[in-house]
């Protein structure tokens, strides 16, 4: 879509992009502050570029998610504008604001409970966010990890998590331990301090989503000198999908270029947020396991009153990610007061959705004659 969409007209007025900027790619997680905020939550494409790609990818994807839930091409579109609407509204608030106030605002748990229309939307946020509570450490550590021998260690899932083969193990111990020094010297020095009271315990291998097959991510166990435990992701960070079109990072290493886009694109970021390069020349970004993260799934059974209200939760975190980089008053201004740019991207959504329609029977077409293979795994 990258591709896509550096053929079509921008302002050239430029932000911090999130690249991947989808609806699954936002989510509850939690501050530093242990409070839970709602925010984008992915940014392994970021890089700054044209703050249209960033909405055109989003509204977009909310018109394939409401046809996906078998809903009509007017509900689709319906919801791709209302999240333009959101996303332009809520620039213009911004633009009238302190730079320090526009960093300081989030989107936390409680006001998203308070916006819902009606008792029903609200309980349903309520036992969200609940869950949303439940995914910490301490909740998730003991469901994944066992005792061997008297250590601790984490149990092998596969093909979701799994150790390195026995041959392995000495070896990539000790890329492990040079990867953690490298990751170590990225954190702040107060930060460092915290991450000293800890100790690796073990590594296991993760599988990673679609968009991220092949690359490599591992999850650490570690535990402090009175045994709590701590999960972190060392997820690979390859360069951005948007590079060949935006321009290349002024990061040398992949992992800091996620680091420092997340870092200006969410309201707050996770304390354990980090960069290191491995023996073989991977970069990698670092993070907390499922600290309270949790993503809304539309596609599981949605209203179209449901898709409507996600929309605009989406637009407006994205407004307040995009005015913490960008221009919000030239931006805004060129939006204007009326909804034509919503409808103009609205069009635009469902045409889109049209040509991923017919590129996915092209797929499956090609599969079928045998021009492709397509290997389906089980994963009971």
């Amino acid at each position: 879509m990258a591709s896509d969409l550096a053929t079509t007209p921008t302002t050239g007025l430029r932000v911090q992009a999130c690249g991947d900027c989808h609806l699954l790619n936002f989510g509850l997680f939690a501050t530093p502050e242990r409070n839970l905020i709602f925010d984008i939550n992915d940014f392994d494409e970021t890089l700054p570029a044209p703050w249209e790609w960033d909405v055109k990818r989003l509204a977009v994807s909310f018109a394939v998610a409401v046809r996906d839930i078998k809903l009509t091409d007017k509900q689709a579109q319906a919801a791709a504008i209302e999240c333009v609407r959101a996303y332009r509204q809520r620039l213009r608030e911004l633009s009238k604001m302190s730079p320090l106030d526009v960093w300081y605002d989030r989107l936390d748990a409680q006001t998203i409970i308070d916006m819902a229309p009606n008792a029903k939307i609200r309980e349903f946020r309520e036992e969200f966010v609940a869950k949303a509570r439940q995914r910490i450490t301490d909740y998730l550590y003991p469901r994944i990890s066992e005792e061997v021998a008297g250590h601790r260690r984490l149990i092998d899932q596969p093909p979701a998590l799994f150790h390195v083969t026995k041959e392995l193990e000495p070896e990539h111990a000790e890329i492990i331990r040079e990867a953690l020094e490298d990751y170590r010297l990225s954190l702040s020095d107060e930060r460092r301090v915290l991450f000293d009271r800890y100790s690796l315990e073990d590594v296991v291998i993760k599988a990673v989503g679609i968009g991220s097959v092949g690359t490599r991510c591992f999850v650490g166990l570690f535990f402090s000198a009175e045994n709590h435990p701590l999960l972190l992701q060392f997820k690979q960070a390859c360069p951005s999908a948007l590079e060949p079109y935006a321009g290349k990072s002024l990061y040398e290493n992949h992992g800091q270029r996620v680091v420092v886009g997340q870092r200006l694109m969410q309201s707050a970021s996770d304390i354990f947020l980090g960069w290191t390069r491995g023996r073989r020349g991977r970069d990698f970004f670092i993070r907390q396991l499922r600290d309270m993260k949790m993503s809304a799934r539309i596609e599981e059974g949605a209203s179209a009153a449901q898709a409507m209200l996600y929309a605009e939760l989406c637009g407006r975190t994205l407004a307040h990610s995009h005015a913490k980089s960008g221009d919000a008053a030239l931006i805004s201004g060129y939006l204007g007061k009326s909804d034509e740019f919503d409808q103009a991207i609205g069009e635009f959504a469902l045409t889109y959705a049209d040509q991923n329609e017919k590129d996915y029977a092209t797929l499956v077409a090609a599969v079928k004659g045998g021009m492709i293979q397509a290997l389906v795994e089980d994963d009971r």
